[in-house]
């Protein structure tokens, strides 16, 4: 059908250089694939390292503790003076067929009381334009009463606080405090006016309790009284 054919080329064959150089380039790639496989397989499986920051926490600091509120001294009410004036003597109702002990402890009357000039129900040494009466159930000022309280020797003695007695350090205490109509010291009514140390304070205050008095008198009546009285603390010199 076709007379003329067509020459087909020879296929050239490969050098025996150009085998061995493919050769070892196939083994390159196939090492490098390996060696490639290798790593990545290494660069999964090693363990990653976790970055971990550690931050102080404060803790929170407890509240401060509340303080105690300090006890208040008692509110002091002083009585207004008595009147200037004069006291009115009442018959007994029963007359008395003996004669009544004598108390020599009593007060001697006052016959000013009971000149029947000022006030009824004052005092003859009242202050003019008092308030009066007598009032028993608020203390009287010093200047306000006709007899002073005064303590009785040999109670509530002070008990000088080791320390300064070995430290051979004296001080002084005036002090502020009532005393009842039955010659007590009122508890709560303790104030410092005046003080060389804290331990001389508080050896008073353990004190007072025990201190007995002869209570301040108005009109013949036992009354309170405001009292303000230095406590001397002192070493003699064979301590």
């Amino acid at each position: 059908m076709f007379n003329n054919l067509l020459e087909s080329k020879p296929k050239k064959q490969r050098s025996t250089g150009g085998l061995v150089f493919s050769g070892i380039l196939h083994a390159l790639l196939g090492v490098g694939a390996v060696y490639g496989t290798l790593q990545a397989k290494e660069k999964f499986d090693k363990p990653k390292a976790e970055k971990v920051d550690f931050v102080d926490v404060k803790k929170k600091e407890p509240p401060p503790p509340k303080e105690e509120p300090k006890p208040v001294p008692k509110q002091i009410v002083v009585a207004p003076p008595p009147p200037k004036g004069f006291q009115v003597l009442t018959a007994p109702i029963k007359v008395p067929d003996v004669l009544p002990d004598i108390d020599l402890s009593k007060k001697v009357t006052d016959e000013a009381d009971f000149s029947g000039k000022g006030v009824q129900g004052g005092v003859g040494k009242g202050v003019v334009g008092g308030t009066g009466p007598v009032n028993t159930d608020q203390p009287y000022f010093e200047f306000q009463v006709e007899k002073q309280v005064q303590q009785i020797p040999g109670t509530g003695n002070l008990r000088y606080p080791d320390m300064l007695r070995s430290a051979n350090v004296e001080g002084e205490v005036l002090a502020q405090f009532v005393v009842d109509a039955d010659g007590r010291y009122e508890a709560g009514t303790f104030k410092v006016l005046k003080s060389s140390h804290d331990l001389f304070t508080q050896a008073v205050k353990n004190a007072l309790p025990n201190m007995r008095f002869y209570p301040a008198e108005v009109g013949g009546k036992k009354v309170k009284q405001l009292v303000q009285q230095p406590f001397t603390f002192s070493l003699s010199k064979g301590e």
